[in-house]
């Protein structure tokens, strides 16, 4: 069922589907509720399921201003609050882990799979910084040299080049959401975190890599990771018998107590 809550003057979309414990499903960034079709007739077999649009996709508003990751969790909060949902369980692919590590530091939750998630911020070298330094001068300096609209289709041109696919594809706006969250580093959450967590990675992720899956396992105390062979960044899309598997025997207790 579709339904909607406002939040800080931006529509958010949602469903819900499915009884049991509640189950949040968060996507990644560029994606949607859409994202976890496969996997959804399962889950809502087993669970009550929200599966949420993010603010700025699917059919959700864009904010009206540069949330970070505090604002998207304050707002699948007040999703939960509106459903009157308390000790969920929270599975969150990419961006949608940043979003439940955050609710799982300071809420009480019953389980978490964090799926390929974001949250480690990356180590950066110092070609990097030369990088983004140089086209932040560049940026300065070309309308003085050049007049602003060759400048501007000078700039578009360097960060379509540079850029990734996420950023280049996203409205201004979204463009500078993407930037404060990535550049956030989450670690320091990661002990407070008291649900048993599942960590279910991709050997061959390159967005976020199997270290940051490893770094995740020794700061949440109440971790074990799998490793899925051969798969990238979506892993629960890629070997998807394997993901149900493994949540069925992580979430046995709870799918227990649904038939009780």
């Amino acid at each position: 069922m579709g339904k909607s809550i406002t939040y800080q003057g931006t529509r958010l979309h949602y469903t819900r589907s499915g009884a049991g414990h509640p189950l949040f499903l968060l996507h990644g960034w560029g994606c949607s509720t859409e994202i976890w079709q496969r996997v959804l007739p399962f889950l809502e077999e087993r669970f009550m399921v929200i599966n949420v649009d993010f603010a700025g996709f699917g059919q959700s508003e864009e904010p009206s201003a540069v949330w970070g990751v505090e604002e998207y969790t304050r707002s699948v909060e007040a999703i939960a609050q509106a459903e009157g949902i308390e000790n969920p369980i929270l599975v969150g692919h990419s961006f949608g882990g940043r979003v439940s590590i955050v609710y799982a530091s300071r809420n009480k939750t019953q389980k978490i799979i964090l799926v390929d998630a974001a949250g480690v911020k990356p180590r950066r070298s110092f070609t990097y910084y030369r990088k983004v330094y140089t086209f932040k001068l560049m940026k300065w300096l070309a309308p003085i040299l050049m007049g602003k609209e060759r400048a501007q289709q000078m700039i578009e041109k360097r960060r379509a080049k540079a850029g990734s696919s996420d950023y280049n594809n996203a409205s201004p706006r979204m463009r500078a959401i993407l930037s404060k969250c990535v550049n956030e580093d989450l670690c320091h959450l990661m002990p407070k975190i008291q649900a048993p967590t599942l960590l279910f990675w991709g050997e061959n992720d390159t967005a976020t890599p199997l270290a940051d899956a490893k770094r995740m396992e020794k700061l949440i105390p109440d971790a074990g990771l799998v490793t899925v062979a051969g798969a990238g960044h979506y892993s629960f899309l890629e070997n998807t018998p394997l993901f149900m598997r493994v949540v069925e025997s992580f979430l046995s207790k709870e799918i227990r107590r649904n038939g009780d």
